[in-house]
Formats: C-alpha cells, sequence, structure tokens
C-alpha cells in the first residue's frame, strides 16, 4: 500500500470537502487534530467572519482585521490602489458584495486551525439585487466558494492568503 495520499483528480461539491481538508492537512504546516481542535480562537475569527457578513455588519466585520493587515490574494488583474490600505481594501470589496445580495449568507464548509493561522472553505449564497462586477441586478440566486487562510494575532486577522471563486461568480451572473 501506498503511503502517498491520492487525490481525486477531479473536485465536485461532493468530494471538495475531503480534498480541501487533506490539502490543509497535509499540505499546509502538517497541522495534526490535536493541534486544530486546541485552537479556538483563531477558529472563531473564521466564524465570526461568517457570521458578520451573513447579518450584514460590515462595521463588525471591518473590527477583525488589525490595522496592519496584509492581504496576499492580490490581483493582477485589478490591483488595489496605492493609497488604500489592504484593511480599507477588503472592506470595501465585501461592502460591494453585501451591497449587491444584500441576503448574502455565508457558510463554513470545513475548518482547520493551529495556534495563529486558520483555514476555511467558505460557501457564499445570495440574490443578486445590486449591480456587482459591473453586472446589472439579475435576480439570480448566487452561490460560489472560497478557501481562505488567516493569520491571527490578537484576536484579529493580520494575514491572509486565498483564492476565491471569481470565475464561478461571473459565469453565473452573465448565464
Amino acid at each position: 500500500m501506498s503511503s502517498r495520499c491520492r487525490l481525486p483528480t477531479e473536485v465536485t461539491m461532493q468530494n471538495r470537502r475531503q480534498v480541501t481538508t487533506a490539502a490543509l492537512l497535509l499540505g499546509g504546516g502538517l497541522l495534526t487534530p490535536a493541534l486544530a481542535r486546541a485552537a479556538t480562537a483563531p477558529q472563531s475569527l473564521a466564524e465570526r467572519f461568517a457570521a458578520t457578513l451573513s447579518a450584514g455588519d460590515i462595521d463588525g466585520f471591518s473590527e477583525l482585521f488589525a490595522d496592519t493587515y496584509v492581504n496576499h490574494q492580490q490581483s493582477a488583474a485589478a490591483p488595489p490602489p496605492a493609497n488604500v490600505s489592504a484593511k480599507q481594501a477588503t472592506v470595501a470589496f465585501f461592502k460591494a458584495r453585501l451591497a449587491a445580495m444584500p441576503d448574502l449568507k455565508v457558510d463554513i464548509e470545513v475548518v482547520v486551525a493551529d495556534k495563529d493561522h486558520v483555514a476555511a472553505s467558505f460557501v457564499y449564497s445570495g440574490t443578486h439585487k445590486g449591480a456587482y462586477f459591473g453586472v446589472a441586478p439579475t435576480g439570480r440566486a448566487l452561490r460560489f466558494t472560497s478557501c481562505d487562510i488567516f493569520r491571527a494575532q490578537d484576536d484579529r486577522i493580520i494575514e491572509h492568503w486565498g483564492m476565491g471563486d471569481i470565475a464561478g461568480v461571473l459565469a453565473q451572473l452573465r448565464a
């Protein structure tokens, strides 16, 4: 029997949870189940991230981020303006998402944490009622995902790495 981890070649919504968990545990810092259970503060940041967005609480959402927050998920196609902090750009991005989908709900599919990091797979769902990515409201139900890693310090998010399904969002908006 091989000791190598085999991941499916095609990632579907059905096996996404297993793939994400395996990737986080095996490739994301070799987290042990004991370490993952022991970490509660970073995990609570992921839970509050989802809860504040689901409640439409942009001020509470903003409070999750340190003023020195660094976002490593920068788009070469749409870099943030030079005079805007990473925290301001992130809050503005999610404020626009909430304006486009006022009934936005954010669920956590899977979460793994260690002493100062948390990785989560988020599922976003809502009705497209406002302009989003330059597309006028369609009234369509949207559903998309992101996988995010946060580094925490003093109960705040200080760094972020992630990948969101922007192509999936655009496909749903233009369908």
